[in-house]
């Protein structure tokens, strides 16, 4: 989708320009993915005009395969409009994406088996089918298309109260949820959605990997003394064993699409590695994210594992 932003954190009402930039949660996962050196596709809806071909074109230069992409000539692209904040007033998100191109998406439009060949592992969120009940289907066709080929499913549960309620998002994620094996979410998303509280972190994670039948659970944790000064972390659950990382301080400059480079390099690093690996990349490129504007995040594989060895702030010469 596209994203329209104030600048000088001006007010929307203030502002008389805005600045254009592209996101949404399964294309920042796929961008981190492809960046770190994942093979990535991307399959979404998009309207056959100047903005599709502008979201099309961002997808491709970090080297995205966009061969998947379902376009259309009757319906518009989605967006929405960022508004950010500073303490004591917080970041604020309009949205425009009812009948957007990808909310009008049908079933029986995308052919999963022959896109899902060879691929070892398929991502999605609770975004996409929080935008139509046939969003949803098609969520829920893809999942069931890559566990019959035997490719793992992760979700992102990603929920977005302006979008749907905690009873709507409840009756689809709690069925979505089962059926995939790897989650990726928040703890308060896990206690608007499913209700889920306890005495810890670890134990949100457990409860959730018991509850589904997951293979692995990753909560990101940000602590917020300040809208610009945060603390960044997560931990992972697998296998019975709670895995902790580092904890980052962050200077933010723009922390939307941090949950999603979190989940790209998490996903990088299980593919790649394992579960404690995963949980050192997902945490390193998702604080390097946050220090530059944009959904879309820049950080390298050479820059991750810089970060990851030195932790340093010393000026790269």
């Amino acid at each position: 989708m596209i994203r329209l932003s104030t600048s000088g954190f001006q007010r929307i009402e203030q502002g008389s320009c805005l600045n254009l930039n592209v996101g949404g949660s399964e294309l920042n996962v796929a961008v981190v993915a492809a960046r770190l050196g994942l093979t990535t596709k991307y399959v979404t809806r998009l309207t056959r005009n100047a903005l599709g071909r502008l979201i099309e074109d961002r997808v491709r230069e970090h080297g995205v395969d966009t061969s998947e992409i379902i376009w259309t000539d009757s319906a518009r692209v989605g967006a929405y409009f960022l508004e950010f904040g500073a303490a004591p007033r917080a970041n604020s998100v309009i949205y425009d994406r009812e009948n957007s191109a990808i909310a009008l998406i049908q079933p029986n439009e995308v052919d999963w088996a022959p896109i899902l060949e060879g691929a070892k592992l398929f991502h999605t969120s609770g975004i996409t089918p929080a935008l139509s009940a046939s969003a949803a289907e098609t969520t829920r066709a893809a999942i069931r298309s890559a566990q019959d080929l035997g490719i793992k499913v992760s979700l992102d549960l990603n929920y977005r109260a302006r979008l749907w309620s905690r009873e709507q998002a409840r009756n689809v994620m709690e069925e979505l949820t089962s059926t995939v094996n790897i989650l990726i979410t928040t703890e308060e998303d896990t206690k608007l959605v499913f209700g889920i509280e306890a005495e810890s972190y670890e134990a949100v994670a457990q409860a959730l990997a018991d509850r589904f039948d997951l293979e692995v659970v990753a909560i990101t944790l940000r602590d917020t003394p300040s809208v610009w000064r945060n603390r960044w972390t997560a931990i992972a659950f697998a296998g019975g064993e709670i895995h902790h990382t580092h904890t980052y301080e962050i200077e933010v400059v723009d922390r939307v699409g941090s949950g999603d480079s979190f989940a790209g390099g998490f996903l990088y690093g299980l593919l790649r590695k394992d579960v404690a690996a995963a949980l050192e990349y997902g945490v390193a490129v998702s604080a390097l994210k946050q220090t530059s504007p944009g959904d879309l995040c820049w950080a390298t594989l050479d820059e991750v594992e810089r970060l990851l060895g030195s932790r340093s702030l010393r000026i790269v010469r």
